[in-house]
């Protein structure tokens, strides 16, 4: 899953410390995640993102924000058991057989 958190209403336009938050909750949790400048990779089932997502979505509520925007994209497959990371592995193995770097 790939999520999103935007808090608004914070007096601020400056989100760091909500990220910051919401990368330590997933740290303390130890949630397999990358994070990245627009958003955070989580892994995990179906049931568990769902819920994970409400979670991390009510954390910059807890510190003030008065709106908080979350924007998720869920990417399922049953034929395959993928890890966070692997597409990445597959990309850069790609480029490699075509010398591309």
């Amino acid at each position: 899953m790939e999520i999103t958190v935007i808090p608004l209403g914070t007096g601020s336009i400056s989100v760091g410390d909500y990220i910051a938050d919401i990368k330590q909750y997933l740290c303390d949790k130890n949630v397999a995640h990358s994070m990245h400048d627009m958003g955070t990779v989580v892994a995990g089932t179906t049931e568990e993102l769902l819920q994970l997502a409400r979670e991390i979505h009510l954390i910059p509520f807890t510190k003030g924000a008065e709106r908080v925007i979350t924007n998720i994209t869920l990417d399922e497959r049953l034929d395959l058991d993928r890890k966070l990371g692997e597409k990445q592995q597959s990309i850069s193995r790609r480029l490699r057989e075509r010398k591309v770097s």
